[in-house]
């Protein structure tokens, strides 16, 4: 396990850039997604962004764990999951209003998360690896076997009410409006989560993840820092849980399992989880090879499993990785 964390999140990281640069990024970033739906005019292709997005979102929020507390989880499907379902459950049975219903959404994983963060902090290695995948595969199993919150194992579809903060909900239904949404987010998401890497805040966790002894030696907080960390994380995850049981209308156990977590850390890696966009851009190949390789081969998990591990070995930093150091390399030429 320490070895995927060596090469997710190596010692030298490239600086950030400043405050005005991620802002005019997001900008143009935020200016090609409402332009999507102009740009492409097939409805599949718009629909399989969308979901591609969604993995991105939750593949960032396991990358942000490593880049900042140097921490692999293989739990962070639990809010995902979470957020998923406390939207479905609170909507399908009306509990609550809509929009109550997704400030809970994002809340409560939120929440959860941050005092479980407390605890999981002060464990490394393959012990915390281990301890995420027991505290996810726990909601697994009560979603998997609690038939009344949600008819358990078969899933629950449900019907979105008929607004939602004003707006239309059916929109949220269809791609050329979800691919806008799901995109806004992300990028939102992307830029926070770069202006929280130069916080102070942001460095204390860094500092603690780096050498916790000297950082609570020079009177740091080490322990408040990566429970925020982990907090933003699964803020991250319920937000793609939530996009995508709005999306499809439907929840099930599956959200939680342990293997969308590994996937998720599949994808960081394979972007360059110490760079902020790159789970990310890595969720977002992997999901059209994954979706390539399944039209043309009966056989496609081999050829992705192939074109992974040549990537994890060639590319050690990822594609971001790789990019970047090209880029410098062309930029030290006379």
């Amino acid at each position: 396990m320490t070895s995927v964390v060596d090469k997710a999140a190596p010692a030298k990281r490239p600086a950030m850039p400043g405050t005005a640069r991620i802002l005019g990024f997001a900008a143009l970033a935020l200016a090609l997604g409402v332009a999507m739906p102009w740009l492409v005019s097939s409805k599949l292709t718009l629909s399989l962004t969308t979901q591609a997005i969604v993995d991105a979102l939750l593949a960032t929020s396991v990358g942000f764990l490593v880049l900042q507390n140097g921490r692999v989880s293989f739990g962070q499907a639990a809010f995902f999951g979470l957020g998923g379902y406390a939207f479905g459950v609170l909507v399908a049975r009306q509990l609550v209003a809509p929009e109550l219903a997704l400030l809970l959404a994002l809340a409560l994983p939120t929440l959860v998360a941050f005092l479980l963060g407390l605890v999981f902090a002060r464990i490394a290695g393959v012990a915390h690896a281990m301890l995420t995948l027991a505290v996810g595969q726990a909601f697994y199993e009560i979603a998997f076997r609690w038939r009344e919150l949600a008819k358990g194992d078969d899933g629950m579809s449900f019907d979105l009410p008929p607004r939602i903060f004003g707006f239309a909900s059916s929109s949220l239904q269809d791609p050329a409006v979800m691919v806008v949404v799901a995109w806004s987010a992300l990028v939102l998401a992307l830029a926070g989560l770069a202006l929280f890497v130069n916080s102070r805040i942001g460095q204390i966790a860094a500092a603690v993840r780096d050498n916790e002894e000297r950082a609570r030696f020079i009177g740091h907080d080490t322990a408040i820092p990566p429970a925020v960390v982990y907090a933003i994380a699964a803020f991250l995850a319920a937000l793609a849980g939530v996009l995508q049981a709005t999306y499809n209308g439907y929840i099930a156990p599956q959200m939680f399992h342990w293997s969308l977590s590994g996937t998720a850390l599949i994808m960081a890696v394979v972007g360059g989880a110490q760079f902020i966009v790159g789970p990310a851009i890595g969720a977002v190949c992997f999901f059209f090879l994954k979706d390539f390789a399944g039209r043309f081969a009966e056989f496609w998990p081999a050829i992705v499993g192939t074109v992974l591990v040549a990537v994890t070995l060639l590319m050690p930093q990822g594609m971001v990785g790789l990019a970047f150091r090209l880029w410098a390399a062309r930029r030290s030429k006379p």
